[in-house]
Order: C-alpha cells, then sequence, then structure tokens
C-alpha cells in the first residue's frame, strides 16, 4: 500500500521554510496537496507544440524516488498518465559514470532493448508528445547550459556525452515535444535554469498524523493474512499515542525514510523470524545510510572539514565525510553525555573555518542536503526562539548518534596527536626514503661506501607508523569494552528495552537514575555491528572501507579485554546486552571464545522477547558442542510456552536451569517433560513454578511424570505461588505420585498453619523430597515450631525434610536463614512490596525475641550480624518503591 505524501505547486524562491510553512492551517486550505499523475495536467496558457518541463524537488528523505517508482507502475498499470504512451526513466547516477559519447536512441536502447528503433524516438511530426523522460536524483549530474560549454543537437542518432543529451532535452533542441520529469533535492535547484522549467512541485512527506499512521499501518501489518493480532494493535496503539504527543519522533517522521527506519526498527523488535534471513539493528542503519546517499561523492578544489582542516582536492565518498563531521558531533556528545547541541557548536563542528566562495557552496549544500536530514530543532526548546531563548538540535533518531559516534571509531577518524603527525611524517619519509634508496643504488656502483648503509635507517619510520597504529586499533578494543560495561548503567534496562522505548515512549515516570545523566548503550553495540562481514560490504558500496586487517586487530584485542573483564559479576540486563553484543558482531570465532569463559547465565528479571530469545539461541549456537551451561536463571523472564520452544536447543545444554516465577501452563510441563526425556538433555537440575492461574490437575498430572527413567538423580525444585484452597487438598496427594521431586517451594502464599502441617507430613513421608519452602506465609510463631518439630520426627533420611520458614527457630538462628533471604531478595522487586515488608519486619521481631533468650554473646552477635542483612534489605526496598 503507497501513502501519497504531500505534494504543492511551490516556487523554490519562497524563502520560508516549509515546516514553518506547513504550521499555517489557512495555507493548507488553499493549497491542498497534489496527485503524481497531476503533475502533467494542461498548462492554462502554456504552448501545446512544446512538452513541459517539471522539477519534483524535496529534501533528502522525502520520498522522490519512491513517488517516481509508484508513478511508473501506475502508468505501467493504466491507471496514471494516459496522455503518454511512453515512459522512459533514467537514474541521473547511472548516467553520470557514462564516459563514452552516445546518442540518444542509443542511450535508451542500451537500457531498454525493445525500445532501440522505437519511431517515437524519431524526433520527426508530433509523435513525440507522447513521450515522458524521467531523470532522477539530478543532483547527481553537472550540468552545463552555457551555449560556448555544452554543443547544441537536435539529433537523436548523433553520439554526446550523457550531461549533454540531458542538457538538449531540457532546453528543447532535442525532442522538443516530448515532456521532462526531473527530481532534485533543494540545493541542486539551481542546476536548471528557470527559463526551461514549466512548473516546480515540492514533495514535502508527510506532513500530518493520518499520513504517518496509515504508512505506518500498511508497513506493520504487510504481509499479514486475517485480522492483526493482540500484540501489534497493541503496539500500533503505543507508536500512535507517542506520535500524537507530538514527539521527537513525530518530527522525524516528517520525512518518509525515517518512517521507513522506524518500522524496520520495530519489525526487528517484535515481528523476527527465526527461519528468515538473519538481520542485525546495525545492518538497518547501514542500509538506510545505503538507501539515501548511495555511492555520492564530494568534489571541489577543497572540502571544508570540522576545525578548519583542508583536506585534499580529491573526491571523497559523502558518506565518509558525514562520519569525519557529523560522526564527529555525534561522538563528542557520546563522550560528554549529551544529545542536544547549539547553533555555535554545529558551526564548530561541521563549518569550521571556510574562507574560499567553494567551501562555502559546499557547506551550503552540505547544510542543505546532509545536516538538515540528521539533525533537527529539539521539540523542548522549539518554542524558545519566539522567546529570545537559544534553539538547540537534536539527531532526528537517537540512536543514530550512538551509530554515528561507533563508525566515526570503527573507521579510525578518532586520532591521536601521535597518529595524525604521524602519518604525513610517514608518507612523506616513505617517499622520500625510496628517492634516496635509488640514488643510493646508483652511486654504490661507482662508490662501494658502507656508510651509504646507514641512511636505510630512513624506511625504519613507516613500520613504526604502522606499530603506532596497531596500538590504536587496540584502543578501539578498550573503548568498546568500557562502554559495555559501565558501572553507571547497570541499573537502565536492557539496550532492546530502551530502543523500544525510544519509539513508543516511556509510559509513567522516567527511572530517577535516567533523568541525570543520558546512557549511550548503543554506542559499542554498534561498534561491534560495523565490524561484522555484511556491514562491511554495505559500507564499502557507501566509500567507507573497514580492512580485514583491521578488524582482525581489533578482534584480537577485544577477546582479551571481553574475557577478562566478564569475568566480573554483572546485572542480569547487562548480561543481555552483551549477548546482543554477541549476535550484532556476527562473529563466530569470536563468540565460541567469549562464551568458554562463561559458566552461567543469569537473566533473571529480564522481560523476554521472541527476539531476546532468538539472540539468546543464535549466541549459544556458536560454542563448541562439548560447552554446557553449568547454569541458566530465567526466573521471572515472562516466559511461555512459544519462547520455551524457542529456548529449546539452549535448555539442551544446560545443566541447572531455573524457571520460577514464570507463568507456565499445562502444555509447558509437558514441553518440559519432553526435553527431560530426551536423551540429549543435559539438564540435571530444574527449578520452575506454577501460579494459581494454571495451577490445575492436569499441571499436577504432568508433574508427576517429570522424573524421567533415565536419569538416575535428576533434583527439581518446584514452586507454587498464590496456592488456591482446593489445591491445598489435592497438592499433598500429587506429591505422593511424583518421585523425582527434591524440593518444593510454596512460598509466597496464603497457606495457614494447618495447611503447612498436612504439607510437611506428605513432604516427610516423600521418599526423594528435602526441603520445603513456606515462609511469606501465614504462619503463626505457634505454628512455626510446630513445623520444626514434625520435620525432624522419625528415622532415616527420607523422613527428615528441611523447613524454611523463618530465619529463626526457638531462640536459635536457623542454618537455613541465608538461603531465605537471598531469595526474597532476588524476587523482592517482583512480590508484593508491601508484603515482602512485613515479612521482613517480622523476620526482625523473631531475631530481636532470639537474641534476648540466648546468653551466649557469639550467638547475641550472629543474630546482630543477621538482623544487619535484613535492615539493608529494607532500605534497598524503600529506596526501589516508585
Amino acid at each position: 500500500m503507497h501513502i501519497e505524501p504531500l505534494i504543492l505547486e511551490r516556487n523554490p524562491g519562497e524563502s520560508e521554510n516549509i515546516r514553518t510553512w506547513l504550521k499555517n492551517p489557512s495555507r493548507r486550505h488553499h493549497q491542498p496537496s497534489l496527485m503524481i499523475g497531476q503533475l502533467f495536467d494542461p498548462v492554462p496558457g502554456a504552448s501545446q507544440e512544446m512538452g513541459l518541463n517539471v522539477v519534483l524537488y524535496g529534501a533528502v528523505g522525502t520520498g522522490k524516488t519512491t513517488v517516481v517508482r509508484k508513478l511508473i507502475l501506475d502508468w505501467c498499470a493504466g491507471s496514471a498518465l494516459p496522455q503518454f504512451k511512453l515512459v522512459i526513466p533514467f537514474s541521473c547516477k547511472d548516467l553520470s559514470l557514462q564516459t563514452r559519447p552516445t546518442s540518444l536512441r542509443h542511450l535508451v536502447g542500451r537500457k531498454y532493448l525493445h525500445l532501440h528503433k522505437n519511431p517515437l524516438l524519431n524526433g520527426v511530426g508530433p509523435e513525440g508528445r507522447e513521450v515522458l523522460f524521467i531523470f532522477n536524483a539530478m543532483e547527481q549530474m553537472k550540468l552545463d547550459f552555457g551555449s560556448a560549454s555544452t554543443e547544441l543537437c537536435s539529433d537523436p542518432d548523433e553520439p554526446l556525452s550523457a550531461e549533454t543529451i540531458v542538457v538538449n532535452l531540457v532546453r528543447k533542441y532535442l525532442l522538443p515535444e516530448a515532456s521532462i520529469l526531473v527530481t532534485t533535492r533543494l540545493s541542486a535547484l539551481d542546476s536548471i535554469p528557470n527559463k526551461y522549467t514549466d512548473r516546480y512541485f515540492q514533495i514535502c512527506g508527510f506532513s500530518n498524523l493520518d499520513q504517518q499512521k496509515a504508512y505506518f499501518t500498511s508497513r506493520l501489518l504487510h504481509g499479514s493474512s486475517g485480522p492483526p493480532s493482540q500484540e501489534t494493535e497493541t503496539l500500533l496503539e503505543m507508536l500512535y499515542l507517542n506520535l500524537e504527543r507530538e514527539s521527537q519522533l513525530a518530527a522525524a517522521c516528517f520525512l518518509p525514510s525515517y518512517c521507513w527506519l522506524t518500522c524496520a526498527t520495530l519489525h526487528f523488535l517484535h515481528f523476527t523470524d527465526p527461519l528468515a534471513h538473519i538481520r542485525t539493528l546495525t545492518g538497518i542503519f547501514t542500509s538506510f545510510l545505503r538507501l539515501n546517499f548511495s555511492g555520492e561523492v564530494l568534489e571541489g578544489s577543497n572540502r571544508f572539514g570540522g576545525g578548519g582542516d583542508k583536506v585534499g582536492q580529491q573526491s571523497t565518498s559523502l558518506v565518509h565525510h558525514v562520519v569525519q563531521t557529523v560522526g564527529k558531533l555525534a561522538y563528542d556528545g557520546v563522550t560528554n553525555k549529551r544529545t542536544s547541541f547549539s547553533e555555535k557548536e554545529l558551526e564548530q563542528w561541521i563549518g569550521g573555518k571556510t574562507k574560499t566562495d567553494e567551501e562555502l557552496r559546499q557547506l551550503a549544500v552540505f547544510r542543505t542536503d546532509v545536516l538538515d536530514f540528521f539533525l533537527v530543532p529539539c521539540m523542548e526548546t522549539s518554542n524558545l526562539e519566539e522567546g529570545g531563548g537559544e534553539t538547540r538540535y537534536v539527531f532526528a533518531v537517537p540512536a543514530m548518534q550512538e551509530y554515528l559516534a561507533a563508525l566515526y571509531v570503527v573507521l579510525g577518524e578518532k586520532k591521536t596527536v601521535l597518529e595524525k603527525v604521524g602519518k604525513q611524517a610517514s608518507e612523506a619519509i616513505g617517499q622520500a626514503g625510496e628517492d634516496l634508496t635509488t640514488l643510493l643504488n646508483i652511486l654504490s656502483k661507482f662508490l662501494p661506501l658502507r656508510i651509504f648503509a646507514i641512511f636505510n635507517l630512513v624506511k625504519m619510520f613507516p613500520s613504526l607508523y604502522h606499530r603506532i597504529i596497531g596500538y590504536g586499533k587496540g584502543r578501539i578494543a578498550r573503548t568498546m569494552t568500557a562502554e559495555m560495561f559501565r558501572t553507571e548503567d547497570q541499573f537502565n534496562e536492557d539496550v532492546l528495552d530502551q530502543i523500544e522505548q525510544s519509539l513508543l515512549g516511556v509510559q509513567g515516570p522516567k527511572p530517577k537514575e535516567r533523568q541525570e545523566r543520558e546512557s549511550f548503550e548503543l554506542y559499542p553495540v554498534f561498534m561491534g555491528g560495523l565490524l561484522s562481514y555484511g556491514n562491511r560490504v554495505l559500507l564499502d558500496q557507501l566509500g567507507c572501507t573497514i580492512k580485514s586487517t583491521v578488524v582482525a586487530q581489533i578482534t584480537r584485542s577485544l577477546e582479551k579485554h571481553m574475557v577478562k573483564d566478564r569475568q566480573k559479576h554483572q546485572p542480569p540486563e547487562e548480561v543481555m546486552d552483551l549477548l546482543f553484543f554477541l549476535y550484532e558482531f556476527q562473529n563466530p570465532h569470536f563468540t565460541a571464545e567469549v562464551l568458554c569463559s562463561l559458566k552461567s547465565l543469569n537473566l533473571s528479571t529480564v522481560c523476554m522477547t521472541p527476539l531476546k530469545c532468538f539472540v539468546l539461541r543464535s549466541v549459544l549456537s556458536s560454542a563448541p558442542s562439548r560447552h554446557l551451561l553449568e547454569e541458566l536463571n530465567l526466573s521471572s523472564c515472562h516466559l511461555t510456552q512459544e519462547l520455551l520452544e524457542m529456548l529449546g536447543p539452549v535448555l539442551m545444554r544446560t545443566r541447572s536451569l531455573n524457571l520460577q516465577f514464570n507463568r507456565l501452563s499445562v502444555e509447558s510441563c509437558t514441553y518440559l517433560k519432553d526435553l527431560l526425556l530426551d536423551s540429549h538433555c543435559s539438564i540435571r537440575s530444574l527449578k520452575r513454578a506454577c501460579t494459581c492461574a494454571f495451577l490445575s490437575r492436569g499441571t499436577l498430572r504432568v508433574l508427576q511424570d517429570f522424573s524421567p527413567s533415565r536419569r538416575s538423580v535428576l533434583p527439581i525444585v518446584f514452586l507454587v505461588t498464590m496456592v488456591p484452597a482446593p489445591i491445598n487438598k489435592i497438592l499433598p496427594s500429587r506429591l505422593r505420585q511424583n518421585k523425582g521431586l527434591e524440593e518444593l517451594n510454596v512460598a509466597y502464599n496464603s497457606i495457614g498453619d494447618s495447611a503447612a502441617i498436612k504439607l510437611v507430613d506428605a513432604c516427610r513421608e516423600h521418599p526423594t523430597i528435602n526441603t520445603v519452602h513456606l515462609y511469606l506465609n501465614q504462619l503463626s510463631t505457634t505454628g512455626k515450631q510446630s513445623l520444626y518439630s514434625r520435620a525432624q520426627r522419625g528415622q532415616g533420611p527420607t523422613s527428615r525434610v528441611k523447613v524454611l520458614a523463618s530465619v529463626t527457630e526457638g531462640a536459635d538462628l536457623s542454618e537455613n536463614w541465608h538461603p531465605i533471604l537471598s531469595v526474597i531478595r532476588q524476587h523482592s522487586t517482583s512480590w508484593e512490596r508491601e508484603r515482602v515488608r512485613q515479612q521482613l519486619q517480622h523476620f526482625l521481631q523473631d531475631l530481636e525475641g532470639g537474641r534476648r533468650q540466648t546468653h551466649s554473646w557469639l550467638k547475641k552477635l550472629h543474630f546482630r550480624r543477621v538482623e544487619r542483612g535484613i535492615q539493608q534489605m529494607l532500605r534497598e526496598l524503600d529506596q526501589s518503591t516508585p
């Protein structure tokens, strides 16, 4: 489904910015948008003998190429431009590469073989009125309309340069009856004189929310059969709410190119197909640059640069120059934790100290075509200008700042003074060394003096410079590692959740730690992604080459730093960021080396999505087949049966698996049972949970088969939360039928004294159960004492059960106080905070009572130690309460 952008018939001489012009509703009412098929409607008073010359202009990313393609498809289908029998589109980029002279007929016949002898191209008779030439991206060509420099020609069979053919077509010397449609950027409007243009149309992108919503709906629902899913509807609703808030995203989506980037990112986050070709977030941003600036070069006598540095006179890639200027600005913002920039800062980093007319012209083109594409006025300060305040600029998409900063570093543009001086000296001395060697070789034929050998020392300087460059690659690796494991970012969400929040908006107040300083956790991920082979191929097409030797140097250094820093304890969100970094890097050998240093993965409380599960599975598939995870903690991860099935290969290679506090259904239990029965399964310990919503007779029937016959020892921890009253009667009887359960966790429930006593009695009679968790239940002091006494009755190991109900056992400190507090600390954020606070306060009362009853100073000190730990947990709970 194609969404028509806003197209206005507007003279390019109007100086008012189109965004400002569109804010006046009366103008919009008097000048409605035109359809692309109306561009060649008859002009009153115009000559009917000559074809029309129409210029369609607009900023980068407004959809000029897309509109042209849609126009051609509609003409082929017979729904547009019925007055033309022949439409011949050309890419000005391809024409600019044409070096040999050729005629118009051969130029058309080379691209469209069946039109080589078409009579409409003869230039004789009125048939030429039925021909339309389309020249897309005219800014790619250098046209000279001067009669002295461009040969005039009216013969379609005369060989000429491509530029000369286009000039003669526009000037109506060649096929004057034919009509011409030219698309160009704002900066190249003056390449065609006004006297040769009949009509000007400006394409303005998506100027209102209705167009943006229609685009997102068509793209996000593209390819879906039947009604959209609940997830898709929720996603669209959140996206629309963010757009309606006049957010920065709405300002960026004024350009259809950023709508494409937003949709591609959301598709990546929510609709990644495990069976489809692997796609990375870095690849999406690189493709975005390729779509808008593919193959463009910046030419001129001297290219302007930040800080006034002058570069050579040769042409350079436009994207490479964007990295050197806008990328340097982005890097400065990332380094100083800033996302907005003043006009003065833009002038410092982008404009530099330009002096010549050519430099000023290039700067104007760059600011119009490139700078306004990447940087937009900040929505929060856009109204300050009327009150005398300063307007600040931000990147249209926040992630683009981190991408360009990463590209700036990876391309080696961030050089030390030694590297800058060393490069120039190396080139000069290297060339002088070659000349000197040639001279000494000639003189040695006549004067064979060994003293001339000392001059060979000159050749050593280039080798020394290459060693300096090698240290620079190591610095890039150190930067990536340091940014990946920043201490101040440990309390943030994982990077995938941050991307989603930037697109869909943050519901509710921002966390305090996120308000104080900006976080740039995508920055190191993009650096790793840019080193992957697929992205390096795309960057090479854009004129930004990253050599394989450079990648090898960075990878070797990165491996050392990554393995070293990975030994430190990291929060679950940081572990997820590391996995995403390895996924973006797409280097199986490097990933395998890092994974071999990992013994366990703690992803507890990370909200797992299909993409995160796919990333986890994809990364761990790079590890050697012999490598097994000692522990995989997926508790409180919002896992479903679909996600479990996606993680199946990962679960098979895990020894200890924790699935507590996930809403797993009966079907999920069946899947886990089948997984445990698989002969290739390595699980030796399983911890899982069930809530009242899914705890049924069917669930408990599945549990009795959890003990696979092929496993001699399989500790299984079954956690039941929110047990309803009927289940209290069913659970003890079902436990007798399960022969593989070793630990039962019914903490955080509403179990009373009588129900707890029945449960402990059933566990005491069970042949394998050795531990029961009963804390955070409605147990009295008398009930706890009764539980402890009943748990120790009987003879033999099977008749004794360890009951974890409190940190004390009468006047003594329980030997299990540490595991109780560890479990409560781990799940304090997911459980009801007030209930956890009350339980901790009850623990303090029990500890105080036990401390008063004991007379041993050592026991009193031990009681004090546990009390301090509980008081610290209460303080942390109060601080984390919103």
